[in-house]
């Protein structure tokens, strides 16, 4: 069955308008699938773009699933509807099980989207809208721009480089000299430093002299020499969140310094998530080769570095750096403009949505041990946010202005 089969059987089951024998083929081609990776990656991708939440618990999944094998749509006795089904629950793979959890998800989502609008008004009342493409650029004399605000073209020039906005929201760097200028001392090429800054609520892309990308998460910072070229290594410092793709210069490493740790490439694409908040530092490698370097002032012990390979995620404390393999797609996924969250728990959750909505959280009750599973836009109101995880049952949400409570 080609893709596009797949897709359409997908949405008419989580739209609730799937017939007898489409529902019979979709359940045999799962059970078909124990050993299809790329249908499991298929069926998550056609999950995550539809407006469905599916952060459901191991109790709620399995009492879903039992209602929805009991269908009455299906009860044709040519279907043997229920054995299937109950012999694909048996034989769960990692492919068919995620099928079925996620699809009775929709289905348990279809019958309570009424009772939920009812209840959710609370949230669209005082609604928050989703941050956007803002930041801060400080030159190397101190003149701030207001990028969000600033117009299109040539902002400033600098040291021998011209600095452009584009259309598109980017920040380009480039010499302003010819080449041949350069390599003949004609310009004034002095070590000068610019910062560019993202509030809460903001993100911004940065093409660097050297023609490295910088996507800057909310709530970042990134600190750079103009100079690039006239020096022996590549220099920037960085707090926050910020995934660089490195051009490529064998001569002249690429140095990123963040909290408690430097980490060296020669050309590669890499995420570094280094919030104050965050108990830890993460950098994750997904094409390259990079080396991770504690260093050793706020370690309690010293801490060997690391090479890490495609795929892996170096996690610095102050008393240990380990590695371990990641999901990429859920690291990144804030730079492809969604949230992704995979056994992830409710504090990480909401310290994200705190810096991209600008807003403060606080708990009246305990919630430890909340962990989430689902996707959602970065671009969608807070409150359509907060409304997938009242799904589950276990929390409410209550917004006052900036602040939004997470309640039982």
């Amino acid at each position: 069955m080609d893709k596009q089969s797949i897709h359409n059987l997908l949405v008419d089951y989580v739209s609730n308008q799937v017939d007898a024998d489409g529902y019979e083929k979709l359940m045999d081609l799962i059970l078909a699938s124990s050993e299809d990776a790329e249908l499991y990656s298929f069926m998550e991708r056609v999950w995550n773009s539809r407006d469905i939440a599916h952060p459901f618990s191991e109790l709620q999944s399995k009492l879903l699933y039992q209602r929805i094998i009991r269908d009455k749509r299906f009860s044709d006795p040519k279907i043997q509807a229920i054995p299937v089904v109950r012999k694909l629950w048996y034989r769960a793979t990692i492919a068919a099980a995620v099928l079925v959890i996620l699809s009775i998800g929709a289905f348990f989502f279809v019958q309570r989207t009424a009772v939920l609008k009812h209840e959710s008004d609370h949230l669209t009342a005082n609604d928050i809208e989703p941050g956007g493409n803002k930041a801060i650029l400080t030159l190397g004399n101190g003149r701030k721009i207001i990028l969000n605000d600033a117009g299109l073209g040539t902002l400033a020039e600098q040291g021998g480089i011209t600095i452009s906005k584009t259309a598109d929201g980017k920040l380009i760097y480039n010499l302003a000299a010819t080449p041949d200028a350069v390599a003949k001392g004609k310009t004034d090429r002095k070590d000068i430093y610019n910062t560019i800054a993202t509030p809460k609520g903001g993100q911004y892309q940065v093409n660097l002299p050297d023609g490295t990308s910088v996507w800057l998460n909310s709530a970042s910072s990134l600190k750079f020499s103009t100079a690039f070229k006239s020096q022996h290594k590549r220099e920037v410092e960085l707090t926050g969140e910020a995934y660089f793709e490195v051009a490529h210069d064998q001569k002249k490493p690429f140095v990123v310094v963040t909290r408690g740790q430097e980490v060296e490439v020669l050309g590669t694409h890499f995420n570094i998530n280094s919030y104050a908040d965050e108990p830890e530092v993460k950098t994750t490698l997904v094409k390259g080769r990079v080396r991770v370097s504690p260093t050793q002032k706020g370690h309690s012990i010293k801490l060997n570095p690391a090479i890490l390979k495609p795929g892996e995620q170096a996690v610095l404390t102050a008393n240990e750096m380990t590695l371990k393999t990641v999901d990429l797609e859920s690291v990144i996924a804030w730079k492809k403009g969604y949230f992704l969250m995979k056994d992830e728990d409710i504090f990480s959750v909401m310290r994200k949505i705190e810096r991209w909505y600008d807003v403060e959280i606080v708990y009246a009750g305990d919630f430890s041990g909340s962990t989430f599973e689902g996707s959602v836009s970065r671009f969608k109101n807070v409150s359509e946010i907060l409304r997938k995880f009242e799904l589950t049952g276990n929390m409410h949400f209550k917004i006052e202005g900036r602040r939004i409570t997470v309640m039982p």
